[in-house]
């Protein structure tokens, strides 16, 4: 595993810095500045940052054996030879940043939800910490209510029928004026005209009913 060691991020050369999705700042020692660099780490972090395709925020990189001992860190910390990372997960998945990691060789783990982050580094193969809490399933498909297609609608249907009968009623009213004025020689059929109208008039008073009924039944299914 090939590292490199700088007095302070500052010296890290740009052609010594492969990783474009992090900074020498992002990893170095919080307490001092100082960096180790191994390449085999960030190679798999980076890997990881492309697995995931979202940012990883590093709260811990390299620790100097100092700064490891001013925050608790274990005595023998993976964060002392720069092969671990404590990264954040508010803007992760708990379980699948895990598998990510895992996937591209990441092999000791450490959850810590209260403080919000999880600790990943080279191995050897461990794990430890309390899991984090199952997040919250934001709806259940199941449940919700189906929506009436539009060419199905009852209320539309019900609605169409009372439009056409009232205006084949009002035709036929028309009609019937327009032969009692100017076709005397069929006045015989005016009668069933009007028999005609009534039955036009009925059938919209039907649509109407239908259409009433539609809407409230929707309502009491909330489906409206």
């Amino acid at each position: 595993m090939p590292t490199t060691t700088y007095a302070h991020f500052r010296d890290v050369p740009e052609s010594a810095w492969r990783w474009p999705s992090f900074s020498p700042a992002e990893i170095a020692c919080r307490g001092t500045g100082a960096i180790k660099i191994n390449t085999e780490a960030m190679d798999k972090l980076q890997s990881l940052r492309n697995r995931l395709g979202k940012p990883l925020i590093v709260r811990s990189g390299y620790r100097s054996p100092s700064h490891n001992r001013a925050v608790g860190g274990a005595p023998a910390s993976k964060h002392m030879l720069g092969t671990a990372f404590d990264i954040a997960i508010s803007n992760h998945h708990p379980v699948a940043f895990a598998k990510a990691a895992r996937a591209v060789g990441f092999l000791g783990f450490g959850t810590y939800p209260r403080s919000g982050f999880m600790h990943i580094d080279l191995g050897p193969a461990r794990s430890w910490g309390e899991p984090f809490p199952a997040q919250a399933t934001p709806f259940v498909p199941e449940l919700t209510p189906a929506r009436e297609v539009l060419a199905d609608s009852r209320t539309l249907k019900g609605g169409g029928a009372a439009g056409i009968a009232t205006v084949g009623a009002a035709g036929v009213e028309v009609a019937q004026e327009l032969l009692a004025e100017t076709q005397s020689a069929i006045l015989p059929l005016v009668p069933f005209l009007d028999t005609l109208r009534w039955v036009f008039i009925a059938v919209a008073l039907i649509g109407v009913a239908v259409a009433i009924h539609a809407r409230i039944d929707d309502w009491r299914r909330g489906q409206r």
